[in-house]
């Protein structure tokens, strides 16, 4: 499992012009599942990422977490970040998870999220989705499971 948590200022998700996901301050996450992960990821991702410190305080130091500055969660699916990338000029993604359980199991990690009182907003599976957001730092981390 890789996510790569992205500090904003804001964040939206737009599936043919319309506006599917948005959220104020907060995370975007780009979700990618390799095969194998499962709920053991799923767990550790969404605790790791509800207690991560990568707010500002108001001495400027990274000390508070998501639910201290009331910042929401925009969570998009994401297959591309498991590319492979060792070999030739095309990626390969032998190594993403594949529909339906790919699907499943992201939606499971928003849930998991949500059971950690965080407001989560998302794109859609499969969609091909535009994502805006305004990066607040930037501060930017890939977490690897």
């Amino acid at each position: 499992m890789r996510v790569v948590i992205q500090r904003v200022n804001h964040a939206a998700v737009r599936i043919d012009g319309e506006t599917v996901g948005q959220i104020p301050k907060g995370l975007l996450l780009l979700v990618g599942l390799a095969e194998g992960d499962g709920e053991e990821q799923v767990v550790k991702a969404a605790d790791k990422i509800a207690k991560m410190r990568i707010f500002e305080d108001e001495a400027g130091k990274t000390n508070l977490g998501i639910k201290d500055v009331g910042g929401q969660i925009l969570s998009v699916s994401q297959f591309t970040l498991l590319a492979d990338t060792k070999r030739g000029n095309r990626p390969s993604f032998v190594h993403a998870m594949r529909p339906p359980k790919s699907s499943q199991l992201w939606e499971e990690f928003n849930q998991e999220l949500v059971k950690r009182g965080l407001t989560v907003e998302t794109g859609e599976f499969g969609a091909d989705m535009k994502v805006e957001l305004e990066n607040d730092g930037p501060f930017t981390i890939v977490l690897d499971l």
